[in-house]
């Protein structure tokens, strides 16, 4: 360029400042005498911009000063006393909290390790309310009185189980049939087909209609909190509304909800849907399984869908369908009760026969299909392979607790993993070295705490899943900030613990390259990602999810005695639309 057009081009560029600043004093002047309508019409705009920030923000079960509070039993109980006193809790479920069977010494107490039963049964104990479950223990009916009841738990009662008994007929045919064999199978994408049979379809129903029965049984005025929980109780909700229309019914779906597509598969798809929307409330691990289900409704059913408001208009009742992301207790009690990692390090070597110069790697669960054991076994496999010298140096150590083994999916899965940890074992174990331990029995979740303490890497391989807790309760046990969650990018809990090595669980090359990263990883690095994810895992711990949903029940009662105090009773009883700008929640100290 010219030294003529250089000055041009300065000559522009200062006009232009300088047009600019004379803007900018004539706005400042001119808003001085703006007249008051108009300015109020400008700050509306300013508000509904931050409007629409916090209603994304109050999505999800989240709320702009939810992170100010702190969550514990104490925060539980006063939302209850001051939002919703008098308020009686129900939680039903299939599995139930404390098991009784009979053994050589009598009767034993069994904790069963569910990651369902950690989460809701510390907030049972807080809410002092009512667990109804299936009673399946071999000393249940020993151990409760002439109503069914029993109190835990044991040595300091804080609430009442009540048990709900079935045949062999009826558990075969809605736990083992319907529900595993059908919907388990449908929602998640395992490659596993769902099987349906009307037989089974006809049991689900009768259980449902038996559990209904038990909850008005159970209820002491019409206007209980009913917190149903999972895939086993489709249809309870909508039997539920029908004899307790006060009740606020709050169902928390704990499996992924498929898309419309796999969705349709279902034969009673349109009976599940309107079972589920006799809820007030439908919650999910995340906003992409309650999306699914949203399209699954507009999809199959005459209805009206809010979207802005996270709400289905179905048979003049609406239901909210939110993502409350469930988390554990935090502190966990147990760990109290736990030695230092060093000791518990100790104990699970020395248990488990293991040097002390391996590296220990761990996965903890149900022996599922779901849950990716045989990919983290090819993956231990392909690092062998590529990186031979690790042979030797790592232990793998997977403790699948049986699960449903009279089902053909599950047996095959078993003697899958056995066969394939046989071979492994012989190709690169020596006389006393196993690189793949199988251990498919049941441990206490105390034991399981040592085993998250013990372990250098963390694996939670899932195919499909909800959340997953097995990740949080691993990160939750590192007090001492050290060792590494490896996390399949199809588990829940990947949206929030952002600091894990994030894997593809299909591919065995990239979950191998993973486990290298893991094993070669410094302390620092292990402290600095461990660090935040244990802070969220605080934060966002298990009273924070259900302390959302109850804050929102409290919402929904108040608006139901408004209207009906305001004389709008006309309406349905259960209005459930609250605006997310009217979700804000208030500060809980």
């Amino acid at each position: 360029m010219s030294d003529y057009g250089i000055e041009v081009l300065w000559v522009l560029i200062i006009a232009s400042l300088g047009l600019s600043a004379v803007a900018l004093v004539f706005s400042i002047s001119h808003r001085r005498h703006i007249p008051v309508a108009a300015s109020t019409a400008g700050e509306d705009v300013i508000s509904e911009a931050a409007r629409t920030v916090l209603r994304e923000f109050e999505k999800n079960g989240h709320s702009a000063d939810a992170a100010l509070i702190t969550w514990s039993p104490d925060t539980l109980r006063k939302i209850l006393a001051e939002d919703l006193p008098e308020t009686q809790v129900i939680v039903v479920s299939n599995r139930e909290p404390y098991i009784h069977n009979v053994n050589d010494d009598g009767v034993e107490l069994l904790v069963p390790a569910s990651g369902l039963v950690s989460a809701l049964e510390p907030i049972t104990r807080a809410c002092a309310g009512t667990w109804i479950a299936y009673g399946g223990g071999t000393a249940d009916r020993l151990t409760v009185d002439e109503n069914d009841r029993v109190e835990v738990p044991p040595g300091n009662p804080s609430y009442t189980l009540r048990r709900v008994w079935l045949t062999e007929e009826e558990y075969q045919a809605y736990y083992l049939g319907f529900a595993n064999e059908g919907l388990w199978p449908l929602c998640h994408i395992a490659f596993t087909r769902p099987i349906f049979r009307a037989s089974d379809w006809e049991a689900y129903e009768a259980v449902n209609r038996k559990f209904a029965d038990t909850v008005v049984a159970e209820a002491r005025n019409e206007q209980p909190i009913v917190l149903v929980q999972d895939y086993h109780f489709a249809l309870l909700p909508r039997m539920i509304r029908e004899r307790l229309p006060e009740a606020i019914v709050i169902t928390f779906w704990h499996i992924p909800w498929p898309n419309s597509e796999v969705y349709s598969i279902c034969p009673w798809r349109e009976r599940i849907l309107e079972g589920l929307l006799g809820s007030s409330i439908i919650g999910f691990h995340t906003q992409f399984h309650a999306n699914n289900f949203t399209e699954s409704v507009d999809r199959f059913l005459e209805s009206r869908i809010e979207r802005a408001d996270a709400a289905i208009s179905y048979g003049g009742q609406t239901t909210l369908v939110h993502a409350y992301p469930i988390s554990i207790e935090w502190p966990a009690e147990l760990l109290a009760r736990l030695p230092a990692v060093e000791e518990c390090r100790a104990r699970v070597r020395d248990r488990f026969g293991l040097p002390a110069n391996v590296k220990l790697c761990v996965g903890v669960e149900r022996l599922d299909y779901t849950k990716g054991i045989l990919d983290r076994f090819h993956a231990l496999d392909e690092l062998f392979t590529r990186y031979p010298e690790w042979v030797g140096k790592v232990v793998f150590l997977q403790v699948a607790a049986p699960s449903r083994g009279s089902l053909p999916a599950y047996q095959q899965l078993h003697d899958e993993c056995l066969r394939y940890a046989e071979e492994l074992n012989q190709r690169y174990g020596t006389n006393d070295y196993s690189p793949l331990l199988m251990v498919a029995e049941h441990h206490s979740q105390e034991q399981v705490y040592e085993i998250y303490r013990a372990a250098d890497i963390c694996m939670v391989t899932s195919l499909h899943d909800g959340m997953n807790l097995v990740a949080k309760e691993f990160v939750a046990a590192r007090d001492d900030e050290q060792g590494v969650l490896l996390l399949s990018t199809f588990a829940g809990a990947s949206r929030e613990l952002l600091e894990a090595l994030i894997v593809n669980p299909y591919d065995t090359a990239m979950t191998s390259e993973a486990l290298l990263q893991a094993l070669t990883m410094t302390p620092e690095e292990q402290r600095e990602r461990m660090r935040p994810m244990r802070e969220m895992v605080r934060d966002n711990n298990v009273y924070r999810w259900a302390g959302s949903m109850l804050l929102d029940a409290a919402r929904l009662r108040k608006r139901g005695d408004l209207d009906r105090v305001t004389g709008n009773g006309e309406r349905p009883s259960n209005n459930n639309v609250i605006s997310m700008f009217e979700r804000t929640r208030k500060a809980v100290s």
